[in-house]
């Protein structure tokens, strides 16, 4: 099923008001949620809200509060925010337009889908998406979400456009003073080319659908073989050598695995199939287990 609009307004250039509603571009379905259990008695922990001198509280007893001296605050309630005249709350204003480079990595937050909202935003909005193409920009503005004002990032994506969230200043941490720590070191050039040529050799298009996630995957199997009363199927792994190695001992057999041996990616599927063969019927049990959860 679709997921719903849950924010909806407008995205403003200028005199250029466009209609738009906002999807949420990730999910957390194949998050694993493992609760607090009171042991002896198989209970889930709860908490209750307890106010000191008074006790237990009903939700319609609190407000919120800001601490302006050590155990004084002052009450603000959820209504005065919201009756707050502020335009931000449903307008995305784009105040520049920056080079697709210009945004350093460690800025961006979390990614949205903008659509247009209705057919009197669809001209507006394909333009806009078209323009931001063809110059390679993108739009950088502010507006505020659930609560919280907002520097945001609006760029082309595919046929439409993307909203990511950006952090403020304040929340990004410099690197510099703990890079500081980083020791000098003089470089071998045969180690040095060594390490390109491996990189080279392993460079391809970003396929995230080709990597598994094997700790949810083992909890997964941990979890079915409890409600099963069974032991769990254990994934045996190979684990590094933990000896100190030299580099470019490592580098060159490294190369010479690519040239000789089979690729990893390769062996991989070689080693999958093996393991198909040799334990199918487990292997499949597993998969319906996971699909069915």
């Amino acid at each position: 099923m679709a997921p719903r609009a849950f924010w909806t307004g407008h995205l403003r250039l200028s005199l250029v008001n466009i209609p738009v509603k906002l999807y949420p571009a990730t999910t957390a379905e194949r998050a694993i949620a493992l609760h607090q259990i009171h042991e002896p008695s198989g209970q889930r922990i709860r908490y209750q809200k307890v106010a000191p001198g008074v006790g237990p509280v009903e939700n319609e007893e609190i407000t919120k509060g800001y601490e302006y001296e050590k155990g004084k605050y002052v009450l603000v309630d959820q209504k005065e925010i919201d009756e707050l005249k502020l335009e931000s709350k449903q307008t995305i204003e784009l105040a520049r337009f920056v080079d697709e480079d210009a945004i350093d990595t460690r800025y961006y937050e979390t990614p949205y889908y903008l659509l247009p909202d209705g057919e009197m935003a669809d001209e507006g909005y394909v333009i806009l998406q078209k323009a931001l193409k063809d110059t390679k920009k993108i739009g950088v503005g502010q507006f505020i979400l659930r609560g919280h004002g907002n520097i945001v990032a609006v760029k082309p994506f595919g046929k439409g456009l993307m909203l990511e969230v950006l952090r403020h200043a304040n929340e990004v941490r410099a690197a510099e003073p703990l890079f500081k720590e980083i020791p000098e070191v003089k470089v071998d050039k045969e180690a040095l080319d060594l390490a390109k040529e491996l990189i080279k050799r392993k460079t391809g298009k970003f396929e995230p659908e080709q990597f598994k996630d094997e700790y949810s995957e083992a909890v997964w199997e941990l979890i079915h073989a409890k409600i099963e009363h069974r032991a769990p199927e254990i994934i045996e792994t190979v684990p590094g050598s933990a000896k100190v190695i030299n580099i470019m001992d490592a580098l060159k057999k490294s190369v010479r695995q690519g040239k000789g041996g089979a690729p990893a990616k390769t062996a991989a599927k070689r080693g999958a199939a093996s393991a198909r063969s040799g334990n199918g019927k487990k292997t499949a049990k597993g998969a319906a287990r996971r699909k069915s959860a």
